[in-house]
């Protein structure tokens, strides 16, 4: 595709080019994932041309929720973990609080064994593709099944788990080890809108039948927010989230603490780089 028409999230240079890799198809959509070709040469530096991110993938050393990936334009998105098996490093993909895609690292096995999904649908189902129950006619022979933001299809999920929940997943067997409600009191974060990457508790809902419901957030500051049900990613309760998330924690700051920040880091530099000047000076 042209590099003019990328998602912003891949935060690329406009004059690096004119052209940029165009996700394959798969478990994400094209505008709502991050292609192996942007995490290995773009974000973690561990290539400088697509040629040696071919190298790579070719040579069977990225791994994707546990699978090996030889595709350079392969999609990840939100939640996917990545594995790189040659330098024993662990990255799970998700937004910062600008909505640019961030490999977070992982330094926990347990958590670098298991990803979060949202249930992006509940039914019933004999069709081929979900399979039947040969043993029980007529109602009874259909199996239940859910499906994830990620394309997964579970058969015979808990009947608790309902659209809008997140599901925990161990990707090894591929079975749910947990689930989380969409309820008020439980943490989530915005993975869509003006708000994305965002981290806050649910307070409460709004609903608008013929329109789109409302769930309303505040984040740790105390800052209200609020943003559309269908962008909610419940990622934990009301005592923790269930993963560990990026440098700023999904909180947004205001433009004045932001350079406030920056300020603080500029002289806390020039400070280090004096008392190193002073201390070469003594050594003398």
């Amino acid at each position: 595709m042209k590099r003019l028409v990328a998602p912003k999230s891949w935060v690329l240079n406009k004059m690096g080019g004119s052209w940029a890799p165009r996700p394959s198809t798969g478990p994400h959509k094209m505008r709502e994932s991050l292609p192996l070709t942007i995490a290995l040469r773009n974000r973690l530096k561990y290539a400088l041309t697509r040629r040696e991110v071919m190298m790579i993938v070719m040579r069977r050393l990225v791994e994707v929720d546990g699978k090996v990936r030889s595709d350079a334009s392969y999609p990840s998105g939100l939640m996917d973990v990545v594995r790189l098996a040659k330098v024993n490093e662990v990255f799970r993909v998700l937004y910062d609080v600008k909505g640019r895609f961030v490999l977070h690292e992982l330094k926990d096995a347990k958590e670098a064994g298991m990803k979060l999904c949202r249930v992006t649908k509940v039914s019933k189902s004999n069709k081929a593709t979900i399979g039947h129950n040969p043993f029980q006619a007529g109602q009874p022979g259909v199996i239940p099944f859910i499906t994830t933001h990620d394309g997964r299809t579970i058969r015979y999920p808990d009947p608790l788990i309902k659209k809008g929940d997140t599901v925990q997943i161990d990707l090894k067997t591929g079975k749910i080890t947990g689930h989380l409600k969409s309820d008020v009191g439980n943490l989530a974060m915005v993975t869509k809108g003006a708000n994305i990457g965002r981290v806050g508790v649910i307070t409460s809902k709004e609903r608008h039948p013929g329109s789109f419901d409302i769930v309303h957030l505040k984040d740790k500051k105390g800052v209200p927010f609020a943003t559309r049900s269908g962008n909610v990613f419940v990622i934990g309760d009301a005592e923790k989230a269930w993963i560990s998330l990026p440098k700023a924690k999904g909180q947004r700051s205001t433009i004045l603490e932001e350079r406030a920040s920056r300020n603080s880091a500029k002289q806390d530099k020039k400070k280090k780089a004096k008392a190193k000047a002073a201390n070469k000076a003594k050594g003398k």
